[in-house]
């Protein structure tokens, strides 16, 4: 049994609004945000906009409030290129009287206005990655005209995005690998907090193990066709779990051991976790959930070495090895990786690999959270 995170007294009776920039999956960064609506259950949400989607029907019930984004035309599929609207947008939103604004955000969020005398605090997933370090990534997959959109954008986003910081007084990183990049383009200190698994959803099955796994919004820096093609190379099982813009894209570099699953539910995706051989994660991640839920389920990570893998991982030089690592993100490595995995699958420990998710649980989080906004105030 989870045991009560012990409230500080600091935030006793603390009057918290929440915000996060908008509500169309639940990905890693809406984990998060579940996690603060149980520790704050009577805050206000805001958000740029939400979509009608089974997948986020955890706010179900909270007052939440969005931006005229909410009313776009094709918001489903065309959001991003909106992206130039949404700092107006934030201005139309005004936060109701509160004693903390406490954003989660990956893209402008945390340059929501807090309310007069409030203090704002932003848990960030990452600088707004399309203007910053994965620019380049997004720049190669957009049309003609989506180029010379984000080329003519992209300074004067970056100095808006820095000139907002000035609303936040203080910054809770994700992973020491964004709280480097929030030094880095932002100048300012972050304490890293990381993000939750919620190791009760997970468990590990026996029986023959035969496919690779994915779980992954499907954009251009996550790196998927790599797992797709590396497989299709092997003759490997390899089922995907996921959407976005990248899906047709993708299809089309897909064999027919590639099987496209779209979102799932989460027995559903412990399922899947549970069967799998090892979970692929080819990605530069800013964290990454999904080595955490493969953990929780017995299954060994095959990811990419660098960035937050490296801090959830235990790769092959550790004790108590959880997975291993590549470091090249080409086809020729990520398919040597795969053949050294296979000759060591016998050899990883499913008690090493449940012990180190334990100690990403949402317990640890909702307390270590709860003393950081502490600290902090």
């Amino acid at each position: 049994m989870n045991t009560p995170p012990v409230i500080p007294s600091k935030l006793k009776g603390l009057r918290v609004s929440l915000a996060h920039d908008w509500l169309i999956t639940m990905r890693g960064g809406e984990k998060v945000l579940q996690a603060l609506m149980e520790l704050f259950p009577s805050a206000n949400l805001y958000t740029l906009f939400r979509t009608l989607n089974p997948m986020t029907s955890f706010i179900a019930g909270r007052s939440l409030k969005t931006s005229f984004v909410q009313f776009l035309p094709g918001l489903n599929r065309s959001y991003r290129y909106w992206l130039p609207l949404f700092p107006l947008a934030l201005k139309t939103v005004k936060v109701e009287d509160c004693d903390l604004l406490l954003s989660s955000s990956h893209c402008v969020i945390k340059a929501l206005p807090p309310p007069p005398g409030s203090r704002h605090i932003s848990y960030i997933h990452s600088p707004m990655r399309y203007v910053w370090d994965q620019f380049p990534h997004y720049y190669r997959q957009a049309g003609l005209s989506a180029r010379l959109g984000l080329r003519l954008l992209r300074r004067p986003l970056q100095i808006w995005d820095q000139a907002s910081n000035k609303g936040v007084d203080h910054f809770i990183a994700n992973s020491a690998f964004v709280a480097q990049r929030v030094e880095c383009y932002y100048q300012r200190p972050a304490l890293v907090v990381h993000p939750p698994v919620d190791t009760s959803l997970f468990s590990p099955c026996s029986g023959k193990k035969g496919y690779y796994l994915v779980v992954s919004a499907l954009a251009p820096y996550k790196r998927v066709d790599l797992a797709i093609q590396a497989c299709r190379q092997l003759r490997r099982p390899l089922k995907i779990v996921g959407s976005g813009p990248d899906l047709e894209a993708l299809r089309a570099l897909a064999g027919p051991e590639t099987e496209f699953l779209g979102w799932c539910g989460s027995r559903r995706l412990a399922s899947l976790y549970a069967g799998a051989k090892a979970l692929l994660f080819p990605g530069e991640e800013d964290f990454g959930i999904a080595p955490l839920e493969a953990m929780a389920s017995g299954c060994p990570v095959l990811a990419y070495g660098k960035g937050g893998a490296l801090e959830t991982v235990a790769g092959q030089k550790d004790a108590r090895p959880t997975g291993r690592f590549f470091y090249a993100q080409t086809v020729p490595a990520l398919r040597a990786a795969m053949e050294s995995l296979e000759k060591d699958l016998p050899h990883f420990n499913q008690e090493d690999l449940l012990k180190r998710a334990a100690t990403f649980s949402l317990p640890i989080f909702k307390q270590k959270m709860l003393d950081s906004l502490a600290s902090l105030l």
